[in-house]
């Protein structure tokens, strides 16, 4: 069993995610270990891109100011490593296919040996990342792929199939960013992903709050936080700080 299933074998999970240098390679390495201080059990971690499609400003002005550091895949990795010594809490990297799509097999080998635990690689569906897909299975990672509430049975069926460690559900339709609330119909979406498979399921986009977190937790096995962090790095909170709101963002 891998790292990341293990935590959603043991309990439900909180998995927060920030990017790779944000605020320097120095300071994002902190609030990742006060984020684990705070409770995260799986921390996902960005890896910059000049063109996140899929995420919302918040996440995008994330990105750009890790980029004003000229953060780099192996800056990347030094922060991971930089992680591990001090927890052996899994790690996840997540990316546009681009910024790592040259040299991708080197660059996995380096990732396994500074301690990722496994991949979202985002724009890279499962009809399109066979050989991705099964050189980071064959390092024994975990690849994680996304479901959307637009997901098609057919795809939900493919991609619960390719997907190792858990499913992530994007709750939301539109980019990444904090909502007001959660959809009406999440309890039935998620119903729909279960009845094809006993994977574990996180559920992310947009969650902000105790409450909100709660209500998924009820719902499926996991909740991933991430606009939140990225802004309130934006805002350049100290450890502490960074510690507390992640503990008040945990119901459990």
């Amino acid at each position: 069993m891998s790292k990341i299933r293990d935590v959603f074998a043991r309990k439900k999970a909180f998995v927060g995610y920030l990017v790779a240098g944000d605020g320097g390679i120095k300071y994002a390495t902190e609030m990742a270990l006060a984020m684990i201080e705070g409770g995260v059990d799986i921390l996902e971690i960005g890896i910059p891109f000049s063109d996140p499609i899929a995420d919302g400003p918040v996440i995008q002005k994330g990105m750009q100011r890790a980029l004003t550091h000229s953060i780099t895949k192996e800056d990347v990795l030094h922060m991971v490593s930089e992680i591990k010594k001090q927890s052996d809490t899994p790690i996840i990297l997540f990316s546009y296919f681009n910024p790592i799509r040259k040299g991708f097999q080197d660059f996995l080998l380096k990732a396994k040996q500074a301690g990722v635990d496994g991949f979202l690689i985002v724009d890279l569906p499962p009809e399109e990342s066979e050989e991705i897909k099964k050189s980071i299975q064959d390092a024994s990672l975990d690849m994680i792929f996304v479901v959307a509430p637009s997901t098609t049975a057919l795809r939900q069926e493919k991609i619960a199939q390719e997907s190792s460690g858990f499913i992530y559900y994007a709750c939301q339709k539109g980019t990444t960013g904090v909502k007001d609330k959660l959809p009406t119909d999440l309890e039935d979406k998620v119903s729909m992903i279960k009845k094809i498979t006993d994977k574990p399921i996180g559920i992310g986009f947009g969650i902000k709050s105790k409450e909100m977190a709660k209500i998924v937790l009820e719902i499926a096995d996991g909740f991933i936080v991430g606009s939140l962090f990225v802004d309130a790095m934006e805002k350049k909170l100290v450890k502490a700080a960074m510690t507390s709101l992640t503990k008040s963002l945990d119901p459990r």
